[in-house]
């Protein structure tokens, strides 16, 4: 019997009544490096609430996909809902699409799409134009509306967070998925989008959106600092089975950013809207308690900070969050989680393979006697290093939800 076997013939040791919490702080490993004197930013920052239940908790490191292998965001939170991320492809577009509240239908194509800043001879200069404003982006979406259909598909945009924004092709005869015409670093122009494999279907529409950049591109060319755009997770919407027939569990996502809340809604998780802070997001979960057994929260300026290689930023963020954590723990869940999808060092400016740390409290967590929560602590403590995909299990065995397996 192989571990996905096994864990599918776990009975329930009684429906749920408990609360399971997972608190995600987006890219939060890191690495301890001279310039930073060994230190990384959680083993730097003040975190006198987020220590207090290391002392009486497990730690240990995750694996987000496999040994090396550096996840993007789907992935990567993927696998922390107990959903194995080579299994389960999902394009960020799709995610991004479902997140901005788009209906997708079936045979739709997505795409995440960056503003950037471009040179007069089209080389990226900045791949995020700088995070403009919201409504700078609005602004700039409604000039690319003009483009409401590419022969006989119908082109649909929707605007997201600061720089990000959502292209979806509506018709027939298109698919997923292609390859980004975002080249993942400056001082590269951007490349022509192409199928990813021998479909006619990919390859009419990587067709469609190579005619959509050349009428676009000039629409926008002097704008400044945003006069150009990135595309990227360029998909269809795939079939996945539910996160409550997979674990007989009622879930909620709460997170600000549409991609997290897209993902989410893909497994059937609840959206909680209304929310731009983290405390914000810990008072939904009071209101909500009593509706859910099962809530995942997200805090994004973890990897903001990381991707934008800011080491003091990330430490505030990660501050704040310690911060606001009482306002959660005034209904304390059964089993809190807190770990991240993914490491995004300051140093890489980047994701990363580099397992993050993990910590479960709860009644039967045991304690590691550490006294920080850190990398360096998470190294020694009881839980190890696993892959996240496993990390839904170890929070259900921890509220004791299961009956034991054989005789």
């Amino acid at each position: 019997m192989d571990t996905q076997a096994l864990y599918q013939s776990l009975r329930l040791a009684n429906e749920p009544n408990t609360k399971l919490v997972l608190l995600v702080l987006d890219g939060l490993g890191d690495l301890a490096t001279p310039s930073s004197k060994f230190l990384t930013p959680l083993e730097a920052a003040r975190t006198p609430n987020l220590d207090e239940l290391a002392r009486a908790s497990s730690l240990g490191r995750m694996i987000p996909v496999a040994a090396g292998v550096t996840p993007g965001s789907g992935p990567g939170h993927l696998g922390l809902f107990g959903y194995d991320p080579l299994q389960y492809e999902v394009g960020r577009g799709v995610i991004e699409a479902l997140g901005l509240g788009i209906d997708l239908r079936s045979g739709d194509v997505a795409a995440r799409a960056n503003f950037c800043t471009l040179d007069e001879k089209g080389i990226v200069l900045d791949r995020r134009a700088g995070r403009i404003p919201t409504e700078v982006n609005e602004g700039l979406c409604e000039k690319l509306r003009k483009i409401n259909k590419i022969g006989r598909v119908e082109v649909i945009i929707r605007p997201g967070k600061s720089h990000r924004f959502v292209v979806v092709l509506r018709g027939k005869g298109i698919e997923g998925p292609l390859t980004d015409s975002d080249p993942h670093r400056e001082g590269a122009p951007i490349k022509k989008v192409q199928a990813l494999g021998k479909s006619t279907k990919a390859k009419a529409a990587a067709k469609i959106i190579n005619e959509f950049y050349a009428k676009a591109l000039p629409l926008i060319a002097r704008e400044h600092p945003a006069n150009g755009f990135l595309l990227r997770g360029i998909a269809h919407s795939p079939k996945i089975p539910s996160f409550k027939d997979r674990f007989s569990l009622n879930a909620a996502a709460i997170a600000v950013y549409p991609m997290y809340k897209g993902l989410a809604q893909l497994i059937g998780m609840k959206k909680l809207e209304g929310t731009n802070t983290t405390q914000e997001e810990f008072e939904i979960y009071l209101q909500e308690y009593d509706h859910f057994d099962y809530f995942f929260i997200h805090v994004k300026g973890t990897d903001l900070a990381g991707e934008d290689g800011n080491f003091d930023q990330k430490v505030s963020v990660i501050e704040e969050v310690d911060r606001t954590l009482p306002v959660l723990l005034n209904k304390k869940p059964t089993v809190l989680a807190i770990t991240a999808d993914h490491s995004t060092p300051v140093s890489m400016k980047s994701h990363s393979w580099h397992p993050q740390p993990v910590m479960i409290h709860g009644p039967v967590s045991g304690s590691d006697r550490l006294d920080r929560f850190s990398e360096t602590n998470a190294n020694r403590g009881s839980l190890g290093v696993f892959k996240s995909k496993h990390l839904i299990r170890l929070m259900m065995a921890n509220a004791r939800l299961f009956d034991k397996f054989g005789a």
